[in-house]
C-alpha cells in the first residue's frame, strides 16, 4: 500500500499580492493532506502564479510555465495570476498545460486540484473564469489561511482591484476593480495570527489606500487603521504601498502617534514632472510629492520613505527626466524602485506619441538606480550610533552566519547570537553601515546609559 503524500511546487512572480495568494494556496493545500516540494522531480503539482505588470514580466512568466513543464513532464500544472487573465489564448499554445485559472476563480484552486490527481494529464488545458478579458470582479474573495509557516513576517492582503486606470498601467484589467476584505474579517485575521505568534504583518493589496471605497456606507483605510492601533493584535504593523494621495494627514499622525505601526512607507510617485504626471493620469504634481514627503519626514522622525519611479514615459523629454531626477536627489528618500516604461496593450499609453528610444530608456533607468543605491546608503549612515528595535528572522543570514532582523524603518541588520532569538524583537545599537550591509551590536536588557532609542 502506498501512503506517500501527493507534493506539490509553487512559483510566483510579481508583487506582494501575488506572494501572499500563492502561499496561501500552499498552506491550504497542506491543510488538505498535501506536501511541499522544492524539488522538481517530487511534484505531482505544480502551481504558477504569474505577472504581466511588464513586457518583461509577461516574458519572465512565458519562460517560468515552460521551465516547469520541462522540468516536471508527469506534473499536472495549473497556471494562474495577472498573465493568465488576459493572455489564456497564449499559455494554451504552451504544451503541458492543464488548467489555466482566471483571478476570479483563483480561489477555488485548492478545491480544483483534488479532481487533478489522477495519473494521465489532459491533452489540452482547460479555463477556469473569464480569462482573455478584462477581470469583472467586483466581490473581494479571500483564501482561506491565517498561518504562514516559513515566514517571520506574513503578508495579509485586504484589498484587490483598482479603479485608477492610469494609463500605462494595466492592472485595472488583469485584477478588476477596487474590492476590500471586511473590517472585522481583517481583525479577526490579524488575532489569528497573533496568536500564532507572528510579530509582525505586512497588510497588503493592489491599491490599498483605497480599501472601504467599495463599502456602503463607505470606510477610509484610516478607519481600519485606527481599528488596529485600538485593538493590538500584532505587535507591529506594516503596509507594503500607498498612493500618495491617501497618505493623509491623520494617516500620518497615527503613524507618528502610535508605536505599533513601522515607521516606513512605499509611495509610488512613477514620476517627478508634473506634464507626465498629468500624461500618467496620476491625480497630483511635482509640488504635491515634494510637500509629502517633506510631511512624512516631519511627522514621522527617522521614517524610511521608499518610492516607486517609472522611467521613458512617452514623451518624457530629457528636462522632465531631469525633473524627476533633481525632485529624488533633493528629497530625504531612503530608497528607490525603479522600472522601465513598458508598452502593455489595452493601455492608452502604448499608442501614446514620442515613445522614448530603449537605450535611453535604460541610461535613465541606471541613473536612477544608482541614485536610489546612493540614498539608501545616506540613510543607512544616518542611523549609526542610534538604538534600534529588530525582529530577528528565523534564519541566519546565507553569507555572515549571523542572526538578521528587520527595523521599523526598514533596515536589514546583522547581529550576534543563540538560535533562540529567532521571530524575536532584540535590542541593537547601530554600528558602521557599508554599502547595504549593516551590523548591531546586541544589548543587554536593562543596560545602563544606552544611546536614546530612534523610536
Amino acid at each position: 500500500m502506498n501512503d506517500k503524500k501527493p507534493r506539490y511546487l509553487l512559483t510566483t512572480l510579481g508583487c506582494k499580492v501575488n506572494q501572499f495568494e500563492t502561499e496561501a494556496i500552499g498552506i491550504t493545500l497542506l491543510k488538505a493532506g498535501w506536501e511541499k516540494t522544492v524539488k522538481f522531480a517530487e511534484a505531482d503539482l505544480c502551481v504558477i502564479n504569474t505577472c504581466t505588470v511588464t513586457g518583461k514580466a509577461s516574458m519572465q512568466s512565458r519562460q517560468a510555465i515552460r521551465n516547469i513543464i520541462r522540468q516536471c513532464p508527469s506534473a499536472h500544472v495549473i497556471v494562474t495570476g495577472c498573465y493568465a487573465q488576459t493572455e489564456a489564448d497564449e499559455i494554451m499554445k504552451i504544451p503541458g498545460v492543464d488548467r489555466i485559472v482566471s483571478h476570479k476563480e483563483k480561489h477555488l484552486i485548492p478545491g480544483m486540484v483534488q479532481a487533478m490527481t489522477a495519473p494521465v494529464k489532459t491533452p489540452a488545458p482547460s479555463v477556469s473564469g473569464d480569462c482573455n478579458a478584462s477581470c469583472d470582479e467586483r466581490e473581494f474573495k479571500a483564501l482561506d489561511v491565517d498561518v504562514f509557516g516559513h515566514r517571520t513576517r506574513p503578508f495579509l492582503k485586504i484589498q484587490d482591484g483598482c479603479d485608477a486606470f492610469c494609463t500605462y498601467c494595466i492592472v485595472p484589467h488583469t485584477r478588476g476593480r477596487s474590492r476590500s476584505m471586511n473590517a472585522d474579517e481583517v481583525l479577526t485575521r490579524l488575532h489569528a495570527l497573533g496568536q500564532a505568534g507572528y510579530k509582525e504583518v505586512v497588510l497588503t493589496g493592489i491599491h490599498i489606500g483605497a480599501w472601504g471605497g467599495d463599502f456602503n456606507p463607505k470606510a477610509s483605510f484610516h478607519d481600519l487603521l485606527t481599528r488596529i492601533d485600538a485593538e493590538r493584535p500584532v505587535p507591529r504593523i506594516r503596509i507594503s504601498s500607498i498612493e500618495p494621495r491617501e497618505l493623509t494627514p491623520d494617516i500620518l499622525h497615527l503613524f507618528s502617534a502610535s508605536d505599533i505601526f513601522c515607521r516606513h512607507v512605499h509611495i509610488p510617485f512613477q514620476s517627478g514632472d508634473s506634464g507626465i504626471l498629468k500624461a500618467m493620469h496620476r491625480p497630483y504634481d511635482r509640488d504635491y510629492l515634494k510637500d509629502l514627503v517633506m510631511n512624512v519626514a516631519s511627522a514621522v522622525p527617522f521614517a524610511a520613505i521608499g518610492v516607486d519611479l517609472l522611467a521613458g514615459f512617452p514623451g518624457e523629454t530629457d528636462k522632465a527626466f531631469q525633473n524627476t531626477y533633481d525632485l529624488i536627489e533633493s528629497l530625504p528618500i531612503m530608497y528607490l524602485h525603479v522600472f522601465p516604461f513598458s508598452a502593455r496593450q489595452r493601455t492608452p499609453a502604448a499608442s501614446f506619441p514620442d515613445q522614448v528610444h530603449p537605450d535611453v530608456m535604460k541610461a535613465r533607468t541606471e541613473r536612477l538606480r544608482d541614485l536610489g543605491m546612493a540614498k539608501r546608503r545616506k540613510f543607512l549612515k544616518n542611523l549609526e550610533g542610534q538604538q534600534a528595535r529588530i525582529l530577528v528572522e528565523n534564519k541566519r543570514d546565507r553569507k555572515t552566519g549571523l542572526l538578521k532582523g528587520l527595523t521599523t524603518h526598514y533596515a536589514t541588520v546583522l547581529t550576534e547570537g543563540p538560535d533562540t532569538l529567532f521571530n524575536t524583537f532584540v535590542d541593537v545599537v547601530i554600528g558602521k553601515t557599508e554599502d547595504s550591509l549593516v551590523m548591531g551590536e546586541r544589548l543587554k536588557p536593562g543596560s545602563e546609559g544606552n544611546p536614546a532609542p530612534v523610536l
